[in-house]
């Protein structure tokens, strides 16, 4: 029989699988670190933290302080930027076991640090660059500022957890769910109710608003541009299909592995058979884990079929349903899980490395670096034209990370461009000027009709010519391409409302 281990390496010898497993996942995530090439995103929020801003339009500004802060120290690089990533991330896990040990033995709680570490959602938090990212550690030190004030009866703890809760908001305003958990939690616990008319809650309130003062304020004097597009703009998009039901518990089962994430639909369903809506007979403890998983991840399940849900979406909801589920999950289940995740971990570290399954979408790492080399050069033939893509941010925000200068984005040609919008370009002043348009074909054996894109940019200059498109090949195979045209005597857009 196993015994329960009080430390990390005398959990892990306990079962040989866990340890070659979590040791070769953890080798691979920093491998990965320099052998991935940049992702969209990352150039993204590189793009956030070369214009300084109180917030931006897509999200606010946690995750441009992240990038600026790690190239400042670290260049201007995608090797810099995973790295913040990472950092944070390893920050975020050592303040889930934090937490974990105020609910769990030191053998369960190693048991959930391991589960943590064994997902693929801590491999994409790691090598992805995302609001997610500084959202999960804000996440986690909110919660374990609350639970000194709830299970410690330390009243001034809610000025931080205040602060934090704020700071989670000036990440991602998915951290709403973080008051809205808390007042929840409030309401449905006899004991801890008192807190709502405390002076101390009241100035938690107070502390929250003032650390979220800076996307307030960006926001009236922007027009409320960000909070109508993460709301009013998005409730446009709401389509009924129940198929996408099915993607979510694809993409959810992906970045747990699958036997994390039915382990958790499985104890949900026997919490909801022992308890119903006897919500008074749920031990306090699991009542406050539950209040921070259950509202994020049923309540996106139940928008699923209507609006297409993102699979980073629910990840703040796992640090307090990991720790919920490793109270019932037993050893054989922990074997599987490492193996599975080993098997994926593997194969993702083929795909890096080999590329054998093409990605057709222009979120992937592949052949970036290529069109970084290539644009450059064509830089230098062309030195005096701007350059431009119209492929929503993504081959903009990697040019301007591989060229060190501002590449401009389909505001060019007069339409919405997210943060290109808003960084201070005036189109004005490139009236006149020649430019290079570069636009990305997400699959290289498109048979693409380039008069298509004429048409397209034919109202905003005087003659488009073809160039010579740029390919990248790997091992003699094709992998990524981009079209290329020369266009001059640049006309201006009207100027747009942006709001």
């Amino acid at each position: 029989m196993i015994q329960p281990a009080t430390n990390l390496y005398g959990y892990i010898k306990t079962d040989k699988w866990v340890y070659i497993s979590l040791a070769m996942i953890l080798v691979m995530r920093v491998a990965f670190i320099w052998l991935m090439g940049p992702m969209p995103q990352d150039a993204y929020y590189y793009f956030y933290g070369q214009h300084p801003a109180l917030s931006y339009f897509d999200h606010p500004p946690g995750v441009a302080v992240l990038t600026r802060t790690f190239t400042e120290i670290f260049g201007a690089h995608s090797f810099a930027i995973k790295l913040g990533d990472t950092v944070v991330t390893l920050l975020m896990a050592g303040c889930f076991y934090m937490l974990s040990k105020k609910f769990l033995s030191p053998h369960k709680s190693w048991k959930a640090l391991l589960l943590m570490l064994s997902t693929l959602m801590v491999t994409i938090l790691s090598l992805v660059t995302t609001p997610d990212v500084p959202l999960m550690l804000w996440w986690a030190i909110s919660l374990l500022c609350l639970y000194k004030v709830i299970f410690e009866q330390k009243g001034h703890w809610w000025i931080w957890t205040g602060f934090a809760m704020g700071l989670a908001f000036d990440s991602k305003y998915t951290a709403v769910f973080l008051p809205a958990g808390t007042i929840l939690f409030l309401l449905l616990s006899a004991r801890s109710r008192k807190w709502l008319l405390s002076p101390w809650f009241l100035l938690s309130i107070v502390c929250f608003f003032i650390a979220i003062l800076p996307v307030i304020i960006w926001n009236v004097n922007n027009g409320f541009a960000s909070f109508k597009f993460q709301s009013s703009e998005r409730a446009g998009d709401i389509e009924l299909n129940w198929l996408d039901v099915l993607g979510v518990v694809g993409h959810q089962a992906a970045i747990l592995i699958p036997v994390l994430f039915f382990a958790l639909c499985y104890f949900i369903w026997r919490a909801a058979r022992r308890y119903g809506i006897r919500w008074w007979r749920v031990p306090e403890k699991e009542l406050w884990l539950l209040c921070f998983f259950l509202p994020v991840f049923i309540g996106f399940f139940l928008i699923s079929p209507i609006y297409w849900v993102k699979l980073n979406w629910m990840m703040p909801g796992y640090i307090t349903g990991i720790i919920w589920v490793s109270v019932w999950i037993g050893q054989r289940w922990m074997r599987w899980q490492y193996i599975i995740s080993l098997v994926v971990h593997l194969a993702l570290g083929v795909e890096i490395l080999f590329y054998p399954v093409p990605v057709k979408s222009d979120d992937t790492w592949a052949g970036w670096p290529g069109l970084g080399k290539a644009v450059q050069q064509l830089h230098a033939t062309y030195p005096d034209d701007f350059i431009f893509s119209a492929d929503d941010y993504k081959t903009s925000a990697i040019l301007n990370l591989y060229m060190g200068k501002m590449v401009y984005s389909q505001n060019i040609i007069g339409r919405r461009a997210l943060e290109f919008d808003y960084v201070g370009t005036d189109l004005q002043t490139l009236k006149g000027r020649n430019a290079i348009f570069i636009n990305s074909l997400t699959d290289v054996k498109d048979d693409i009709d380039e008069q298509a894109f004429v048409k397209d940019l034919q109202p905003y200059f005087s003659s488009i010519t073809p160039l010579e498109p740029i390919v990248v090949k790997r091992n003699g195979r094709l992998v990524r391409k981009w079209l290329v045209f020369r266009c001059t005597d640049y006309k201006p857009p009207v100027v747009r409302d942006l709001e």
